[in-house]
């Protein structure tokens, strides 16, 4: 067994002669109907292979593993991007070899690389690979090596959505469910154990840990990776991702993506969004190729509020405050000093948080029930 460099959160195994069912320790008897025998039965395999899926904390490209699994959405961009100027260095050149949508390819890195494979799957491009798309990418990363590496036993990948401004909790809800919708179906390689979620930014990383020790419960010791499967529980909380993502309402934060920033709209805006039943984007304006305008415009005349930081004065932000504007979707204006506020949005209200990230999240999260939905 490889062991990861990435900071690893402890595992503990569960007590003796307790019933590990859907990833929940249990020590009393359980009375089960047939529907529910048949499941046990059909996940046998995984509770033998003690598949364990867990986040890290670490650089993907250094973590020693079987394979690590990328999307391309027909274009390098982030990680991908870097592990494709790894290997060409290396004399492995791959461009031409890049998946079309729906198709993946499998590369040994030959020893260029910490991982001994990498795998790419084909996805959309950035501006349509969305909920229902991550869902998609994790499903079929299994399945795809379950038809060609099924010696796979340490699986590594990173979160997706987050880079590029999609909401934090939903995208990793939507990854986890593809993965999960690969195991129960049988669609896994079969020497598979690992499964691991790297993620480069630790706030993050802590972040996700604590979102799948919430969908997947340990019932044990606080893991926060669990073997082999879901809970029914777990189940019923990701029936709607993906698909049902696009229906969900969200608000659009305008805001500049910079390290300034990030615990504003962590801690801040998310959290008020999430606290009053919204998903939570943003538009990284560095991600995109092509016209990243029309992502913006489609995301904000479908958002039931547009939530704006003009701390700053950002002009990236007061054109999106416009174009809300004049689609007629509602807009909730925040600044941090009053001093930062251009004339043209003086005399409109706003709410001043004062570089407090609490009484940021307590005024929005008020502004927001008060608000209700669009």
């Amino acid at each position: 067994m490889r062991h990861s460099t990435a900071n690893s959160r402890p595992c503990r195994k569960f007590e003796p002669g307790s019933w590990l069912i859907y990833g929940v320790a249990v020590n009393r008897p359980l009375r089960v109907g047939l529907a529910f025998l048949e499941s046990l039965k059909r996940i046998s395999s995984l509770m033998a292979n003690g598949i364990a899926i867990s986040v890290q904390s670490g650089d993907v490209l250094r973590t020693k593993c079987d394979v690590l699994a990328l999307k391309y959405a027909q274009a390098l961009h982030g990680v991908d991007d870097e592990a494709v100027s790894i290997l060409e260095g290396a004399g492995i050149f791959v461009q031409p070899l890049l998946p079309k949508e729906n198709g993946f390819r499998l590369v040994p890195t030959n020893g260029a690389m910490a991982a001994d494979h990498i795998l790419f799957v084909g996805v959309s491009d950035l501006r349509r690979f969305d909920y229902a798309g991550i869902r998609a990418f994790a499903e079929r990363t299994l399945s795809a090596l379950a038809a060609t590496l099924s010696s796979t036993k340490r699986l590594t990948m990173t979160v997706h959505g987050v880079g590029y401004g999609l909401d934090e909790s939903e995208s990793f809800r939507a990854e986890l469910a593809g993965l999960l919708d690969a195991l129960e179906s049988g669609h896994y390689p079969a020497a598979l154990e690992n499964v691991v979620i790297i993620e480069r930014n630790p706030a993050r990383a802590d972040r996700l840990s604590s979102l799948l020790e919430a969908i997947l419960p340990s019932g044990v010791g606080g893991r926060r990776d669990v073997e082999p499967v879901a809970s029914s529980r777990a189940k019923v909380s990701l029936a709607d991702v993906g698909e049902g993502s696009r229906t969900k309402r969200h608000i659009f934060a305008a805001m500049p993506f910079a390290k300034e920033f990030e615990d504003r709209f962590h801690y801040g805006i998310q959290r008020a969004a999430e606290a009053a039943g919204f998903l939570c984007e943003r538009a990284d304006l560095t991600s995109f190729v092509g016209d990243v305008l029309d992502w913006v415009r489609e995301r904000i005349t479908t958002a039931s509020f547009v939530v704006a930081d003009l701390t700053s004065a950002n002009p990236n932000v007061y054109l999106e405050v416009g174009y809300a504007w004049g689609c007629k979707v509602p807009t909730v204006l925040l600044v941090s000093e009053t001093t930062d506020l251009k004339f043209d949005v003086r005399g409109q209200r706003c709410l001043v948080y004062n570089g407090s990230i609490r009484q940021l999240e307590e005024s929005l999260t008020k502004e927001l029930r008060a608000l209700g939905p669009k």
